[in-house]
């Protein structure tokens, strides 16, 4: 696992300027770093060494070193690839996964990714053709910046080591931050700077003469496949799971395992625990507030599989990582689960170098509430017709009946019915409603907007889906839309942050294009979410953790705005530091907070507004620089 940096031109880069974006990467990989500079080409990286831990460094080179790479990542079929290289005559300088990249490149070009296993970005330079490579794994695991203009080209694994060198602290994309307010994230191909892009996931980037293309390589296919029975499909899907559990857990260094409480993490458990010798290293967190701890269901998994178990609390005072996390983070990023997520990397570091986790789960297997609360919609068809009459009358309910009322619940109905399903899905995916964009925007920021509609990228999702079925087709669009922008970006940065490896056995894609097209009725059935995975998993987990209600990993947010964090939320949000931006109306945000302390629930819009203020003061309004020194760590150890 390491950070990646660099720069290609049609004239001279500056070796000094990659030095410096690597600086900036050291949390990435904190034990090397390594450098190539040739004519038009300059290439860094720091290394997170976990495979070939003594003879691993980068950048790796063919026989005569004129193709040259650089890698983030882990490449889990790297011990078969090696072997069918040597056999065809390539020579091997290491005994780890990176230098495969380049004997593959000679062997298959750009199409060696789909050789590729794993989660990687890499960046790769052709001498002889002067031509540089970029890409990034299928889901979009690891991330990868770059900047494109007047014939360079500068990339790196996260925005503030291109800033690191940029000539001045960049402006704010209008449009981006229009973006961010709808989903939480900034996405791909946006980056929240203008003139910095993001490579989408499952893409490829070619350099060559001052020109890049972009083109998608990988997308997951819910085109309706076969099922001989239940039976037959729970025991793949256990096959499949253990497999790519097992080829996650080749390490050498310490491993172990995040444990929520959730079906998927407790099944990642159970199938770390049925491949070890030795008992599996498990990490959880939790609040004194009951609503948002899982803490006994992962005591129950970890208990099952005698596991060697740590958890620790999260209080209020865990708000004090807010400048860190702004650091951290790059661009705004408005999902408060950063926060735990934070702390149990910060928590397992202590223990282990790598971690594997169950994201993916919710999308392969249907895992989401929403995804049943959607299909029981589709019963409810309003004629075409009639749908701008309910909408007129939802706003107008949603603008006058007062906050929690009966009324105000029905105007959210009727607002929900007027839309497509489509739109009824970005709706519920929204944490600022179009019109709340309008409402909050000042006229330099409506002008900048005009016209853009954040919807449209949720649309083309829905478009280019080869799903049959409606809930296959949302879980489509959250494989391309929430699961890369929101929860993988989280796990990355929350562990790369604290120099520990995440790992994710249910993004195997093997797993996933086999899941992707498996019936809808085996995903959600009649209101079960997770219907087949529970099944395969009877043998494996207690039935309280397979059978409970789904829990998010939250926060109590709107508890907090209301106390620890409401005078912060003011300070933050209305100082002439805030005002001055000319983005948001002053008299828009004083009423969100007002309407929030009286009961009303903005937590999630709150929360947005002040993380894009505490990064636009970390990194538009200062020079970039180290994180902050962070306080003692607000984690009461239980075990």
């Amino acid at each position: 696992m390491c950070g990646v940096a660099g720069m290609v031109s049609t004239t001279s880069p500056d070796p000094a300027a990659v030095k410096a974006m690597c600086d900036v990467l050291t949390h990435r990989g904190p034990d090397g770093e390594g450098f190539h500079t040739a004519d038009h080409v300059a290439l860094g990286m720091r290394r997170l060494a976990i495979i070939d831990v003594e003879g691993g460094d980068q950048p790796v080179f063919n026989e005569d070193r004129s193709v040259v790479a650089v890698f983030n990542g882990e490449i889990y079929n790297y011990p078969e690839l090696r072997d069918n290289l040597l056999r065809r005559g390539h020579t091997f300088r290491t005994h780890g996964d990176s230098e495969c990249i380049v004997h593959l490149y000679e062997e298959h070009g750009e199409d060696l990714v789909h050789h590729l296993r794993g989660m990687f970005t890499f960046a790769l330079w052709d001498a002889g053709k002067e031509r540089l490579l970029l890409a990034r794994d299928r889901v979009g695991k690891k991330p990868l910046y770059y900047r494109d203009a007047h014939g360079s080209l500068a990339f790196a694994s996260e925005l503030k080591a291109l800033s690191a060198t940029a000539p001045s602290r960049g402006e704010v994309d209008p449009v981006a931050l229009h973006h961010y307010l709808t989903y939480q994230y900034v996405p791909a191909p946006w980056s929240i700077l203008s003139g910095v892009r993001k490579l989408p996931p499952g893409s490829l980037l070619t350099w060559q003469g001052g020109q890049s293309r972009v083109r998608r390589y990988w997308s997951l296919d819910f085109s309706p496949g076969s099922v001989t029975s239940e039976q037959e499909a729970a025991e793949r899907t256990r096959e499949l799971l253990l497999e790519a559990t097992r080829i996650r857990m080749v390490s050498e260094r310490p491993l172990g395992a995040f444990l929520s409480g959730g079906i998927d993490s407790s099944a990642v458990v159970a199938a770390m625990a049925r491949i070890s010798g030795q008992p599996v290293k498990t990490f959880s967190i939790g609040f004194d507030d009951a609503r948002f701890d899982e803490r006994s269901h992962a005591r129950a998994v970890a208990k099952r599989y005698g596991t060697d178990h740590h958890e620790f609390v999260v209080d209020a005072s865990a708000l004090d990582v807010l400048p860190t996390l702004a650091w951290y983070f790059d661009e705004p990023f408005a999902d408060s689960s950063a926060i735990p997520s934070f702390y149990v990397a910060q928590l397992s570091r202590r223990h282990v170098t790598v971690a594997l986790n169950g994201d993916g789960g919710d999308e392969s297997f249907g895992g989401y509430t929403r995804y049943a609360r959607l299909a029981r919609m589709e019963r409810f068809s309003v004629p075409k017709a009639t749908r701008p009459a309910f909408g007129r009358l939802g706003r107008s309910l949603l603008a006058t009946a007062p906050a929690g009322s009966r009324l105000r619940r029905a105007g959210l109905a009727l607002t929900v019915l007027s839309e497509t399903s489509q739109r009824r899905y970005a709706r519920m995916m929204s944490y600022f409603l179009p019109e709340q964009k309008h409402a909050l925007y000042t006229e330099q920021q409506r002008e900048a907007t005009s016209g853009v509609d954040s919807y449209v990228l949720l649309d083309r999702a829905f478009r280019e889906s080869r799903a049959v079925s409606r809930v296959n087709q949302l879980m489509d669009v959250d494989v391309n839309s929430y699961l890369p922008g929101d929860l993988l970006v989280k796990v990355d940065i929350s562990t790369m942050a604290n120099s520990l490896e995440a790992r994710s056995p249910f993004l195997d894609h093997h797993l996933m294009e086999w899941a992707a097209r498996l019936p809808a009725e085996l995903k959600v059935r009649h209101g079960t979410t997770k219907y087949l995975l529970k099944k395969s998993l009877e043998d494996w987990l207690p039935h309280e953790v397979l059978h409970r209600p789904k829990q998010g990993f939250g926060v109590p947010l709107a508890h907090w705005l209301r106390t620890e964090l409401k005078d912060v939320a003011w300070d933050v949000l209305t100082d002439r530091t805030a005002v001055d931006r000319g983005f948001f109306r002053p008299d828009a945000v004083r009423t969100m907070l007002e309407e929030h302390e009286a009961g009303e629930n903005h937590a999630r819009r709150i929360w947005a507004l002040m993380q894009f203020e505490l990064w636009h003061r970390r990194f538009v309004d200062q020079p970039v620089s180290g994180p902050p020194v962070h306080a003692e760590e607000p984690l009461r150890s239980i075990g």
